[in-house]
């Protein structure tokens, strides 16, 4: 059986879906007839015409909970109270209702009935009498479209007012344990709070409407809007504003606006912070440009406008108008310090006209956002309090089209500070470091080849502009400046080489070079003297090649080319071709531990600082692979980078993997990772090290002349590196509250740099640097190869009374190895050409050591009894040189001798090889001088002309074989001893 408050609610229903026909019909629709012509009228029709929809949704709503009560009044027994729309759905017939209570609202605001009704007044004269039922309140003298204004508003009032009172007595009137029970509850309990909200939604547009007729036309227009709401205005609850001395606060729901004059200061809501710690007597608000105070006689007045300002703002933050009552009681409420809005600096300065949108903090942009300006220029990075800090990438447009800077940096205070990589419009990239906005520290400016100067500098910068210790190459004049510089010139010690092999030293001043120098060419002739400052040669000097001295005084000229005064002395003997071609330049004159102080200080400042996560990508940089991922970057404004939070909690692994591994087995790998990995401290310091290494001593750097220098360097970076990792060790221990490791004597420090740190960091250096040790001992190796090709053409016993080898020590010529002495000797073989395989000196060393074992086991087993060689005899020797047979053989030996541990010097390594040394030499100069060399042809080649036939058999041209060596052709020899 149904309840009396159901049949009430079903005659509610029924009559407001009557009255919702009635208005639909001869208020709403006809209302849309009009055709206004200014905008205010458009709007307003338009405004109208979304009214005219909620009703119409409204209307259909109601039918159905009007279909669904009359189907439970038909079958009471069927049919459960819980199945009624106006419960079932209760939150979208609230939703429905609040639709057209917003709708209606805002044609109320801008008096949209009232300047309707205008369009249609002889309408409304006609349909007066037909309407005086539904228009209540209208009387002869009242206004038409206030009778339209309470036309709408008294059904909805009413109706809304009825269901919350019909479902609180129905919910009173059911049992707790009804199924319907918690159904009725939750629609009671919306319903009640749509009559509230619904009343102060109502009471808000009326003084929102009746504000705009005591503010000027011009006002009126700038902050009338349909969806704005007035919230509280000073004329009711006075306040005082300093420092603008406002003489009207108006508090709307997403706008506070100050009247001063004829100025409106308008301030988003979103983008307004109240100070929580400010004391009761006044209230402190910030703002993106401004911020000023709130202040009143009245300590409740006061209170009124903290609390409504706040309930205003979180609310705007929302989104949306809270439910069910905005601002009922003064419930205490903190406005969030940290949100997101846009924003558009109008004041003058450096972000004037710019837009700001992002993450802010108490009135300043702070976190990830993006600032753009009219010309195009815009920032998308981090910012903290106002200020660019922290990475960013910044576009700012050239004056021709279509080209802009790309800046992917890190920031500080507003200013570009730290590691960033910069694509300039003209095509140009440097990657460095910036301090103040300017190139500062260690950094590459590079040109694209198809530049129309195309260069390269690889060095330190100070305030912008090269100076200290620098390399630039300059492609259009094919050469290499390596050496100092001084504001952006080069100035200093200094060396210049070139792409055709000659190199220069001398001092330079305002870019050119000064005062005397030093020339070596390509063949190694010497020239010690002056130049112009175009590098010619001029003024006293003296030049020295193969087979003469020129001492005098040299000029040149247009027509007579170089010419010379002085003396020519020819009886100078030739020098040793082996000492010429070993000069190095630059020796003394670039100190190796001050080079490259902008690679090592930013590292040592990370460490002292205690090595902070989030400064570890701007210690060396981020991973950028090309040109073509910056100018994606710049197109896409993006990159891929690892959030601060991984990055601290990556440094702190790293640590912690510092501190376990401090065994030796552990430490090796410890450090091989490190080193390996571009994430690690130690693997970015590593690969800025690898660059300004290539940058020197690659391409125009590759000459022999500089094998000095590029030896130094090497060295230099594996002492640094163990510092690095004695750093990040000693921050590590301190992390964990452990006592700091005790300081290293030289010897231990030389110990691990050589036996550790150097081994693991040398492959980075190892082919440009064994480039320059080939080309410093390629005559050598030359003769060596040379050597073994005219050797293997001697028959063993002729082999070993050539070499002097002692009678005893030969092979018997009934010797025949077995499988096992054989197998030692391949053995051997293999053992001594891993030193080729390997870059590791001591690997070298040890690979060395293993031969001479083989080798030694061997003789024992072929003598039948053990036999000790010793290192400097000639059987061994003859053993290193006839199973080495290694290309560049020189220049493996003095590259392990220059990397071997200074401990091992006097040891069994050293003398090993001192060993294979003396054979590398014995081979070259045996090899040179050997009086006769037999060659025998027989068969198909008998008749062909001999040196073809050499060549072909031995591989060796006839031609290249030294002048003192004779080779008899057997042929030659039968007919020189026949008779004429």
């Amino acid at each position: 059986m149904c309840s009396p408050e159901e049949a009430a609610l079903l005659q509610l229903e029924e009559v407001f879906s009557a009255t919702l026909a009635r208005i639909s019909n001869r208020v709403l629709q006809p209302l849309l007839t009009a055709e206004p012509s200014d905008p205010q009228g458009r709007e307003c029709l338009r405004l109208l015409q979304q009214l005219h929809g909620c009703a119409q949704r409204l209307w259909e709503v109601t039918e159905r909970s009007l279909r669904a009560l009359r189907e439970r009044l038909r079958h009471p027994d069927a049919i459960g109270l819980e199945s009624l729309l106006l419960l079932l759905e209760a939150d979208h017939v609230l939703q429905v209702h609040m639709e057209y209570i917003e709708s209606y609202t805002s044609c109320v605001v801008v008096q949209a009935f009232q300047k309707a009704a205008k369009q249609r007044s002889r309408y409304w004269r006609d349909q007066r009498k037909a309407l005086r039922q539904l228009l209540w309140g209208l009387s002869p003298e009242g206004s038409m479209g206030t009778a339209l204004v309470q036309a709408l508003r008294q059904p909805l009032t009413h109706h809304v007012q009825k269901y919350a009172l019909l479902l609180l007595s129905l919910r009173d009137t059911i049992g707790a344990c009804h199924p319907a029970r918690e159904l009725v509850v939750h629609a009671a309990t919306l319903f009640g709070d749509l009559h509230s909200f619904m009343k102060q939604a109502l009471d808000q547009a009326e003084a929102t409407q009746a504000l705009w007729h005591t503010l000027s036309s011009r006002l009126r227009d700038a902050l009338c809007t349909p969806a704005r709401r007035l919230l509280q205005d000073s004329q009711d609850v006075p306040v005082t504003v300093t420092p603008l001395r406002a003489e009207r606060a108006l508090l709307f729901d997403d706008v506070l606006v100050l009247l001063q004059g004829h100025s409106v200061h308008t301030f988003d809501l979103k983008l307004v912070w109240l100070d929580p710690e400010q004391d009761g007597c006044a209230a402190h608000l910030l703002t993106p440009e401004e911020e000023f105070f709130f202040g009143s006689r009245n300590p409740q007045d006061l209170v009124v406008w903290r609390h409504m300002v706040t309930q205003a703002v979180c609310q705007a933050l929302r989104g949306k108008k809270d439910f069910p009552v905005l601002g009922a009681g003064l419930v205490s409420c903190e406005t969030p310090t940290c949100r997101s809005g846009a924003y558009t600096f109008l004041a003058e300065g450096r972000l004037c006209q710019a837009t700001y949108e992002g993450e802010w903090c108490r009135g300043r942009p702070h976190g990830k956002g993006t600032l753009k300006w009219p010309n195009g220029q815009n920032h998308v990075g981090s910012f903290c309090q106002g200020l660019e800090h922290g990475f960013g990438i910044c576009l700012v447009p050239q004056a021709s089209e279509d080209k802009f800077d790309c800046y992917k940096c890190h920031w500080r205070e507003g200013s570009m500070c730290g590691y960033g990589i910069c694509e300039y419009g003209t095509d140009e990239v440097y990657k460095g470091y910036f301090q103040a906005g300017l190139r500062h520290g260690l950094g590459v400016l590079e040109s694209t080849p198809q530049a129309p100067h195309p260069c390269k500098y690889t060095g330190h910068w100070e305030r912008g502009q090269r100076s200290g210790y620098g390399i630039q190459e300059d492609g259009d004049r094919g050469e290499r400046y390596i050496g100092m510089w001084q504001a952006d010139q080069r100035h200093g010690p200094g060396l210049i080489v070139t792409q055709a092999g000659v190199c220069y030293q001398g001092t330079f001043q305002a870019d050119k070079m000064v005062g005397p120098g030093t020339l070596l060419s390509e063949d190694d002739s010497l020239y010690e003297g002056t130049f112009t400052r175009d590098l010619t040669l001029l003024g006293k000097g003296k030049l020295t090649s193969y087979g003469f001295t020129l001492e005098g005084s040299f000029g040149s000229g247009a027509q007579r080319g170089l010419y010379t005064q002085g003396v020519l002395d020819m009886a100078t003997l030739p020098p040793d071709p082996s000492s010429t071609c070993k000069r190095q330049l630059g020796l003394g004159a670039f100190p190796v531990e001050s080079r490259w102080q902008g690679v090592y200080g930013p590292f040592r400042d990370f460490v002292r600082a205690g090595c902070p996560g989030d400064l570890q990508e701007a210690l060396l940089g981020f991973h950028v692979q090309s040109l073509q991922e910056l100018r994606e970057s710049q197109e896409y404004l993006c990159c891929e980078r690892t959030p601060l939070d991984d990055s601290v909690g990556r440094m702190e692994d790293i640590l912690e993997e510092v501190a376990q591994h401090r065994e030796p087995e552990a430490l090796q790998q410890c450090l091989r990772k490190a080193l390996s990995s571009s994430l690690h401290p130690l693997g970015k310091l590593l690969r800025t090290l690898m660059l300004t290494f290539q940058a020197t001593y690659a391409g125009f750097g590759a000459n022999k002349h500089l094998q000095g220098l590029a030896l130094e360097e090497v060295k230099q970076h594996a002492q640094e590196l163990w510092a690095a990792y004695r750093g990040l060790l000693q921050v590590a221990l301190q992390r964990k509250g452990e006592a700091p490791a005790e300081e290293e004597d030289v010897e231990t420090r030389n110990r691990q740099v050589h036996g550790l740190v150097l081994p693991l960091m040398l492959r980075s250096f190892y082919s440009e640097l064994f480039t320059l040790y080939l080309l410093l001992h390629e005559r050598e190796d030359r003769l060596y190869s040379q050597g073994i090709a005219n050797l293997s053409l001697f028959p063993d016993a002729q082999l070993l009374e050539h070499l002097d080898v002692q009678k005893h020590l030969w092979p018997r010529e009934d010797l025949t190895l077995t499988t096992n002495q054989r197998h030692s000797l391949v053995s051997a073989t293999e053992c001594l050409q891993k030193i080729i395989t390997t870059v590791d000196p001591r690997e070298k060393q040890e690979a060395l050591e293993r031969t001479y074992e083989e080798i030694e086991a061997t003789v024992s087993q072929a003598l039948g009894q053990e036999h000790k060689l010793p290192m400097d005899d000639p059987p061994f020797s003859l053993s290193l040189g006839w199973f080495s047979r290694i290309q560049h053989l020189g220049a493996e030996i003095h590259l392990t001798r220059d990397m071997m541990d200074p401990n091992h010097t006097g040891g069994r390594y050293d003398f090993l090889l001192t060993a294979l040394e003396s054979c590398y030499q014995h081979i070259q100069r045996d090899g040179r001088h050997a009086p006769l060399l037999r060659f025998s042809v027989e068969g198909l080649f008998a008749d062909f002309p001999f040196p073809e036939v050499f060549e072909l058999v031995t591989g060796v041209p006839a031609e290249d074989l030294p002048a003192d060596v004779l080779i008899v052709h057997p042929l030659e020899e039968k007919r020189s001893a026949e008779p004429s």
